[in-house]
């Protein structure tokens, strides 16, 4: 289907007079170009205007204007460029500036006076030599972040994954100590990075009587069968985990679970000290509620279909995931993929075999689960 044709099918889906559909198609042309059909699940015919004539075409004609005005004025959508930046931007905006405090603390000096004391930059740079950056999942875009920081941080100190081999341990060790010309070298710092957190579970959660998530499979990484703590890294080591885009609640909700996870495991059987970063920060405000959009809120609870929930979405400890997974109710869509946070009425794909709606996506999602 071309761009004409697919505006001309909206057109009839929408009914639209003259005058508001030139408007709109305008609008559409420009949005689609600059943004949406960047999307990485859509292919040449089946692009943004497309998928959006064939979504209304779910809902009565009654319901038809709320749910275009939902995408018209509410959808965040981070595109390819605006995701990179993320990315490029985040050891200069933000992973330095830890290092700056760490160096600042630990030689009891101001962070902006860093810069103009030689032994504060040499200190500086054997932190960052002693320093791992290691990918969470394929969202961290480990080769983007490599090249945007060529000559600032080493291919040795940047890895892909937190499930690591003793072969590779013992390689970037043995990196870190041959730069150093220092057999007793040790990392000090460890970011583990990744794209979006929307509630923290896939992180860090408490289920079943015992902690699962990404950090716990760092950590039995580091401690089984050998204890890299000991060999691999000094005592008061630092991790900080950063997101290129956050909700507000998971920040402070991962915040809250790693006091817990200390707390019941004790000293020596959790990490020394975690920070979290990220950034782009989403406020609670953009949250899709009853009272900020309430004609689309009505349209998530008519055109549902339960099917769509399974194991994986139960773990945010919701029934249902129309507000989408943990009841984020969020809006977003990153161009890669969308978020199972986000509201479900964008993403969720089923039929209608079960005698409920048949739900179609308008940016479908690719799951990835942990």
């Amino acid at each position: 289907m071309n761009q004409d044709l697919a505006l001309s099918v909206l057109d009839r889906v929408m009914g639209w007079d003259e005058e508001k559909a030139r408007r709109e198609f305008s609008w559409l042309e420009l949005i689609s170009r600059y943004k949406y059909d960047t999307y990485r699940d859509f292919v040449a015919g089946v692009r943004f205007t497309e998928r959006l004539a064939d979504w209304l075409q779910q809902f009565e004609q009654t319901d038809r204007t709320a749910a275009y005005e939902f995408v018209r004025n509410k959808i965040i959508y981070l595109t390819p460029a605006e995701i990179n930046h993320l990315v490029e931007t985040a050891y200069p905006d933000t992973m330095q500036r830890w290092l700056r405090e760490a160096i600042a603390a630990e030689r009891k000096q101001k962070t902006y006076l860093l810069w103009s004391d030689p032994v504060s930059i040499r200190a500086y740079d054997c932190l960052l030599r002693s320093t791992l950056f290691i990918g969470l999942s394929d969202g961290a875009r480990i080769d983007t972040f490599r090249r945007a920081n060529a000559g600032v941080i080493s291919n040795e100190q940047v890895l892909l994954a937190p499930e690591i081999s003793p072969n590779k341990w013992d390689q970037v060790l043995k990196d870190l100590r041959d730069h150093f010309k220092n057999s007793n070298a040790k990392f000090k710092m460890a970011f583990l990075i990744d794209d979006f957190i929307g509630t923290g579970t896939t992180l860090l959660r408490y289920d079943d009587g015992k902690w699962r998530g990404r950090l716990p499979r760092f950590w039995e990484n580091l401690t089984s069968p050998n204890n890299l703590l000991k060999t691999h890294f000094e005592s008061g080591w630092k991790v900080v985990v950063h997101h290129y885009v956050a909700t507000e609640e998971a920040l402070k909700a991962v915040e809250d679970r790693n006091v817990a996870a200390k707390g019941q495991k004790g000293d020596g059987e959790w990490f020394p000290s975690i920070d979290f970063s990220c950034g782009t920060l989403l406020k609670n405000e953009i949250r899709i509620t009853e009272t900020n959009t309430p004609q689309f809120f009505s349209l998530m609870n008519r055109y549902y279909n339960e099917s769509i929930q399974n194991e994986h979405t139960k773990k945010g400890g919701k029934d249902s995931i129309r507000l989408g997974y943990g009841d984020c109710s969020l809006p977003l869509i990153l161009e890669h993929n969308t978020p199972n946070n986000s509201v479900a009425l964008l993403w969720a794909d089923c039929d209608g075999s079960n005698g409920q709606h048949e739900m179609r996506p308008l940016f479908r999602r690719r799951e990835r689960h942990s």
